[in-house]
C-alpha cells in the first residue's frame, strides 16, 4: 500500500522537489499552498489551499486527506518564510508573522495530524528547519530564532510522542536554489539608518548565497532516505560541507572567536 504524505509549502522550491521525488517513488502525495490555483499545473500531485497561520485551513486539509485515503503516514512541515533586517528596525508585526508561519504553523499542523497517527499507531513527521537555526546570523536573527525554536521544540515533542509509534525528526538545509530570497520580508535599507551600509552589503551576500545554492532535489533524496529509516535521528543537516561544518565550529570554538568568524564572513566590523 502506498504511503500517504502531506507536504506543506509544496508548490515550489524544496517542498515541490520533495513532493515530486516522493510521487516518483510511489507515495501518494498531497501538497499545500496559499494559492494552489497559481501552481496547480506545475506539480505532479494535488495542492490543497492552506495558509499554515490558519488552524481552520490546516484542519480542513487534514480532514479531506483522511476522508479520501483513510490514513496519513507522513507529514513534512516545509512551509516557511524568510525575513531579514536589523532587528531594531524590523517591524514587530513582521517578527510576529515570521514566528506564526515558521514556528506556530508547523505546531498547528502537528496538532491536527496527531489524532490520526495515534489511531494508526504509526506516523512520521519531518520538520524542515535551517542551518541558520543553529546560530544567530547578523541581519537574519529573527529567521534564525524561528528555526531554532522549532528545532528545540521538536526535540521535546519527539520524546512525548514516541509512545504512540510516532517518529519526529528535523532536517536543516543550508543554502538551496529556491525563491525564498524573492519571497522573504526585507526590512528596507534606509539611507538614514545607522545600519544602512552593513545591512545593504550583508543582504547582497545572503541573496548571492541563495542564488548560488544547491539543487533542491538533493534535499528531496535525503528526505526520502530518512523516511526509509525505522528510527530516524533527532537532527539531520543537508548542505555544503562548510555550512554543516559551521555547526561543528560553533560547538568547539570560544563564543567570541566564532562571532569574529561570522563577522569576517559577512565583512562586518
Amino acid at each position: 500500500m502506498s504511503q500517504v504524505v502531506l507536504i506543506t509549502g509544496g508548490s515550489s522550491g524544496i517542498g515541490k522537489a520533495i513532493g515530486t521525488y516522493l510521487a516518483q517513488k510511489n507515495y501518494r502525495v498531497y501538497g499545500t499552498s496559499r494559492n494552489p490555483s497559481k501552481y496547480s499545473k506545475s506539480t505532479p500531485f494535488p495542492l490543497l489551499q492552506v495558509d499554515v497561520t490558519s488552524p481552520q485551513q490546516i484542519e480542513a486539509a487534514v480532514t479531506k486527506i483522511i476522508s479520501e485515503e483513510s490514513r496519513l503516514d507522513v507529514v513534512i512541515n516545509n512551509a516557511g518564510i524568510g525575513i531579514t533586517g536589523p532587528i531594531e528596525e524590523t517591524p514587530t508585526d513582521e517578527i510576529r508573522n515570521a514566528f506564526e508561519t515558521n514556528f506556530y504553523g508547523p505546531l498547528e499542523v502537528i496538532k491536527a495530524v496527531l489524532p490520526q497517527m495515534r489511531k494508526q499507531k504509526s506516523g512520521k513527521i519531518v520538520n524542515i528547519t535551517s542551518i541558520a537555526g543553529y546560530m544567530g546570523l547578523p541581519y537574519r536573527g529573527i529567521y534564525s530564532a524561528t528555526k531554532s525554536a522549532l528545532e528545540i521544540t521538536i526535540e521535546a515533542y519527539r520524546m512525548e510522542t514516541k509512545q504512540f509509534g510516532i517518529l519526529m525528526t528535523s532536517v536543516a538545509p543550508g543554502d538551496f536554489a529556491t525563491n525564498i530570497a524573492a519571497g522573504r520580508f526585507h526590512a528596507p535599507v534606509l539611507e538614514s539608518s545607522p545600519y544602512q551600509k552593513a545591512y545593504g552589503e550583508t543582504l547582497k551576500t545572503m541573496n548571492e548565497h541563495v542564488d548560488g545554492g544547491e539543487d533542491p532535489m538533493i534535499m528531496a533524496r535525503e528526505v526520502y532516505k530518512i523516511l526509509q529509516k525505522n528510527q530516524p535521528k533527532v537532527h539531520y543537516r543537508v548542505g555544503a560541507f562548510l555550512q554543516k561544518f559551521s555547526i561543528v565550529l560553533k560547538r568547539v570554538l570560544p563564543d567570541k572567536v566564532y562571532e569574529r568568524m561570522l563577522m569576517n564572513h559577512y565583512k562586518l566590523k
